[in-house]
């Protein structure tokens, strides 16, 4: 790897230049490095260096400094608006809570350093005149595609258990395998897992989740995925016995998430949830046939829980739990069912329920797929066309407003929106056009003869709960 083949950002020289001109040896280390030989341009650049904190602190003088991570040796040093982490040479203490070191050594020797980190393929260091240190052989393994701690895969998980899910998160990410003492170390240390705290497991879970090779990992790790998703554990081995389904409950979840878009967390976590809750359900019947009579509304009950256990955002859980609630609607190439979808959920969500139903039934038994995918893919294009043509509506959109109301005598109060209701459920259903004067002449004859206006039906189906048995 030579300079000449990589775009090395001029701060970077700056800092490795600065850092040597005081006598501090200095490297690039890390994921930089293993992205520079995998032939990716790395996010960020973290620099380490023999500098101690203060000496770094005496360095960089005049420069725009975060001192947050000092204690334990980390400088963070902003260029033209960019942050570089510069962290000096340092060797770790014991890790009483399997999360953190209690204390920190900094030494002199760059071989140290690398010495703690997790996985060689993250344990080699770059420099532009120097070029790679690879002491533990990271440049084999990432042309292997194998995923290797550094020194005992035991302890190094000991250490740290969220290890074990950022061994199972670079796999999915770049397609590698675990060396098989890697391997057997995840397996056995899995419940260190336990100590973590949650949002460190969800940052590393919807990575890992999002890999694009996330499926061999969710088929081989179920057992260690478990360990903090206990919900996953009861779809292994849960037969279906129904006719549309030849895989048991977690092998259709992994072949539906399989079939989703791996840049789309959302649609990525309801393709995993969305049959969460069927093993709580099931019935069978006097032929023998199982069925899953409400398993949509307990899967959104139980994927919220989980959600909300990670903390994930209140966007993410909502929008995931109503994927999740509806999963079981199949699509209708009809423009009034798209219209009120789209009224109801908006593009990007019912787009994404359409992609939902297409993935779940890939998940099933191919002799079930060809009506189901046609109308699921006549409507995706319905859906395309009605937003070229229409774009969403909804009483925003209405060729009439709450003024015209009242104008036409209606008081100020809950029937002017009771009215728009109406209206917008007639252009929905194709009965009206949304245009001015037909929707006026319409309001005139309801406002004539309705001398008190009901609840629409359509604000009282937005409670829709499917009860689909597949």
């Amino acid at each position: 790897m030579s300079e000449q083949q990589i775009a090395v950002p001029d701060a970077v020289h700056a800092l490795l230049r600065r850092l040597e001109q005081n006598g501090f040896e200095a490297w690039a280390v890390g994921g930089c490095v293993r992205d520079l030989l995998s032939g990716y341009t790395p996010h960020d650049w973290d620099l380490c260096t023999a500098a101690t904190p203060q000496e770094m602190l005496q360095c960089f003088a005049g420069l725009q400094l975060i001192e947050t991570g000092l204690q334990h040796g980390t400088l963070t040093v902003l260029l033209e608006g960019q942050p570089y982490e510069v962290t000096s040479y340092r060797v770790d203490g014991d890790y009483q809570d399997g999360r953190h070191p209690d204390q920190v050594q900094f030494v002199r020797k760059i071989e140290m350093d690398l010495s703690r980190r997790d996985f060689t393929i993250n344990a080699m260091a770059w420099h532009p005149a120097r070029g790679l240190l690879d002491p533990f052989g990271g440049q084999r393994d990432l042309a292997g595609g194998i995923i290797r701690c550094v020194g005992s895969p035991r302890l190094r998980f000991e250490e740290d258990a969220l290890r074990i899910l950022r061994a199972l998160r670079f796999a999915t990410v770049f397609g590698f395998s675990l060396e098989p003492g890697t391997e057997q170390a995840v397996l056995d240390e899995k419940e260190g897992l336990r100590r973590i705290s949650p949002e460190r497991i969800r940052e590393e879970f919807f990575k890992l989740l999002c890999g694009a090779h996330a499926v061999e990992v969710l088929r081989r790790y179920l057992p260690v995925l478990a360990v903090v998703l206990p919900e996953l554990a009861p779809m292994a081995g849960f037969e279906q016995k129904n006719p549309h389904h030849d895989k048991d409950v977690w092998g259709h979840a992994v072949a539906a998430v399989a079939a989703t878009d791996p840049d789309d967390l959302t649609l990525r976590l309801a393709a995993l949830l969305h049959d969460v809750g069927k093993p709580y359900c099931f019935t069978e019947d006097e032929n023998g046939i199982g069925h899953f009579y409400g398993h949509a509304a307990k899967s959104a009950e139980v994927a919220q829980a989980l959600l909300q256990r990670l903390h994930a955002s209140g966007t993410l859980c909502r929008e995931t739990v109503e994927l999740v609630r509806l999963h079981d609607l199949l699509p209708d190439p009809q423009p009034r069912w798209v219209r009120r979808w789209l009224a109801r959920l908006g593009p990007v969500q019912l787009n994404r329920l359409i992609e939902l139903k297409r993935a779940d039934v890939t998940a099933q038994d191919p002799a079930f797929w060809a009506d189901r995918l046609d109308r699921i893919a006549q409507s995706r294009e319905l859906l395309s066309r009605l937003m070229r043509e229409e774009g969403q509506l909804s009483i925003a959109k209405l060729a009439v407003n709450g003024e015209d109301l009242l104008a036409l005598g209606v008081p100020q109060g809950p029937r002017i929106g009771a009215l728009l209701h109406e209206l917008l459920e007639k252009v929905l259903e194709g009965q009206l056009a949304n245009e001015r004067e037909p929707l006026l002449a319409t309001l005139r004859q309801e406002i004539e003869t309705k001398a008190e206006v009901d609840p629409p039906a359509f604000a009282q189906k937005t409670a829709y709960t499917n009860m689909g048995s597949e």
